[in-house]
Parts: structure tokens; sequence; C-alpha cells
């Protein structure tokens, strides 16, 4: 037996003695975290693959105590108003994330880097308005990660001075998929289906608060921010109830297309934790995940369409935003009623001359996750209404 145990109390009270603070926050955490040690403490896990697991645990606990810190020596923290976000939305290898950085370029806009998704609470002995040493630590794992596990940056590469996703924020209040995308937590994953998400979207508000907060000490411009996950997917009215005048989004691809890459990374995730992976059962639990997340989109989305009050929605084909970002872009700010500026198009023009190249991905087919074209069409053989060739 494993001498590295998934406890919460042992987990709290490690995290609490590095910090040297008490306060967690929302105590809505414990019982899913309760419920992932569990699943971890069940699962066929390696002696390696535990200690990152429950290295990350401790983690996001250091980042919630840092938060609650934060927020206490400086509660103005909590009057910052998170302006109505623009969210991007859509299937892993849709185009999200151009389209995010694309749109973050835009120095009206506010993004979280990759550098503050990873330390989005400064230490606690630090100055808050100094990121230098955050953003040296960004980097730094941005390296190893391209020298220890190339594969996974190749597949899913993390830039610390890029825009990034804020899936961390709603795995550190322990309600999100990203377990499920790391190793076998079957118990974790049927339990996280009927539960409400709230209070991962209220962590993810007061993240934002704090950042917004340290831009300002910064003398960062503080615009409207663009936010960006897959996993958004699922719940968007729960994303709409925590950001009522939303500004979704919402990238298309085909499924055929996705699905193989997205569990290919799962697969290589997995990799890191457990020596013993099933490719083929990871595919088909990717297929059903990614599925149950199509039909609660569009279920949302076909609401939203009878709604007069619903948020305003932008949908965009991946072929096209590949093709000519441009009319994409705009169709975007035409729907905001906001001028794309030409400071804002120079901006958008440099980062695309600029950004960080596509890695070489690994060969892979569908077949090799269990999958087959056929299968994936059925599963997502539900007419999609907001999908047209003339998008």
């Amino acid at each position: 037996m494993s001498v590295l145990t998934f406890d919460v109390d042992t987990l709290v009270a490690e995290a609490r003695r590095k910090e040297g603070v008490e306060d967690l926050g929302d105590a809505r955490f414990r019982e899913p975290l309760g419920v992932l040690c569990e699943a971890y403490d069940a699962a066929p896990l390696s002696e390696v693959g535990r200690w990152i697991l429950r290295a990350g645990l401790v983690h996001s606990l250091r980042t919630r105590l840092r938060t609650q810190e934060w927020v206490r020596r400086y509660p103005e923290v909590l009057a910052e108003r998170v302006e109505d976000p623009i969210v991007v939305v859509g299937m892993m290898r849709s185009g999200t994330t151009l389209v995010q950085r694309l749109l973050a370029a835009d120095p009206a806009r506010c993004a979280a880097a990759g550098w503050e998704v990873l330390e989005a609470a400064p230490p606690l002995d630090a100055d808050p308005s100094d990121p230098a040493p955050r953003i040296e630590r960004g980097l730094a794992r941005e390296a190893q990660t391209r020298e220890h596990a190339p594969e996974l940056f190749s597949i899913h590469p993390m830039h610390a001075l890029e825009a990034e996703e804020e899936i961390v924020f709603l795995a550190d209040a322990f309600l999100s998929h990203v377990p499920e995308s790391g190793a076998h937590v079957p118990g974790y994953r049927s339990w996280l289906d009927a539960q409400d998400l709230s209070p991962a979207y209220d962590h993810l508000h007061l993240v934002l608060q704090l950042l917004q907060w340290q831009k300002r000490l910064r003398g960062e411009p503080v615009g409207r921010w663009v936010l960006k996950t897959p996993a958004h997917l699922g719940y968007l009215d729960t994303l709409r109830a925590r950001f009522p005048g939303l500004h979704l989004v919402h990238l298309h691809r085909d499924p055929l297309e996705t699905i193989p890459s997205g569990a290919s990374l799962n697969t290589v995730l997995h990799r890191l934790h457990s020596d013993t992976v099933d490719p083929q059962r990871i595919g088909r639990e990717w297929l059903e995940r990614m599925g149950w997340t199509h039909d609660r989109a569009l279920d949302t989305r076909e609401r939203w369409a009878r709604d007069a009050t619903a948020p305003r929605v932008t949908d965009i084909a991946f072929r096209s935003v590949v093709a000519d970002p441009w009319p994409q872009v705009a169709r975007v700010y035409d729907d905001l009623g906001t001028r794309l500026t030409d400071e804002a198009q120079t901006s958008m023009r440099t980062w695309l001359d600029r950004r960080p190249p596509d890695p070489r991905r690994p060969a892979y087919t569908a077949e090799d996750f269990g999958l087959t074209p056929a299968g994936i069409a059925e599963r997502f053989g539900r007419d999609n209404l907001f999908v047209s060739t003339d998008m």
C-alpha cells in the first residue's frame, strides 16, 4: 500500500502549514474534494502518478488559501466588477485557442496568461504589483514541460506568456472534468454528472476579481475579459448565471477530427499517472463525455434561441477562421456592438505574425482509441441547428 494517501484533512493541514494561513474560503469545496480523494485512492495510479496528483490537490488548496488571504488584506478585491466576458467555447481542437488569443490581443481586452493560470494568487510574502518572479516560474515550467513531457506539450502546449484557458480555476474548486482526463476515476465522474457546478463558477469569478485587481496595481488597462475552455460547453446555464451579460463565441468542427485528438491527449495524461493504461477505454469514455457535453450544449442553445433575454452567440466554423480569421473577428465585434479599432487590428495582426508555431503532433487514428468514424458520427448524429456551411 502506498504511503501517499489522499486524505482531505491531511491535504488541508499540509496546505495550511505551507502557507501559514487557515481560511480556505467557500466550504463547498470539501465534499467534491472528498469524493475525488476516494476516487484517486481507488485508481490504478503509479507512485509517481500519486505524487503528481496529490501535489496538484495541495497546490489547489494553497491557491485557495492565498486567494482568501489577499482578499482579507485588500477587501477592495471584492469590489472589482468583472465586466460581461466574451467566452469562447467549442470542443477541443475546434479553434478555440486561436480565437481566444486573437481576441485577447485587442488592448481593450483582458485575459489570463499562462503564468497567471499557474499562480493566480501571489505568494503571501510577495509584492502583488510585481509579477516578475511568477513570470519567471511560468517560463521555467514551460521549458520543463517541453523537455520532460514533449508529447504532452505537442498536444496541449501551455505558453507562459500567451492567453490561456481558465479550466484550472474550476479545478481548484474540485468540480471539473480535469481528473477524468488524467486518471480512471469512474466514481468521481458519475458523481460529478449529478452536481451543480455553481461553486466552481463562483470561485472562477473570485479569481478573475483577484487577477483584475492585480492588473490595476500594475497600471494595466482593465477591459472585458476573454475567457475560454471547452469545459464550459456542458454548463452554459451555470456560466450564464454567474456572468449574465456574457457573449458566447461558439466554435464548430467535425467531431471526426476533434474526438481522436482529445482521446490522444487523455491517453498521454493517463500515462503520466499510471503504468496500466487502456487507450481504447479512454477513447470510449472521451467519446461519451464529449457526446454528453454536446447534447447539453445543444439543449441549452435551443432554449436560448427562444429566450429574448439570453446571451448573444456568435457561431464560427473552424474551417472559416483558419482560412481567413478577419471576417470572423469582424462578425464577433459586430455582434458585440463594438467597433473593431485600427489599434485592435494592428495588435491582432502582430500577434498572428509572432504567435508560437503549432508543434508537430503525434500521428494516431480513431481506431487507436477503440473508435470508428461510423461510431463517432452516430454519437453526434443529432442535427446541430447552429452550424451551417455558410458560417
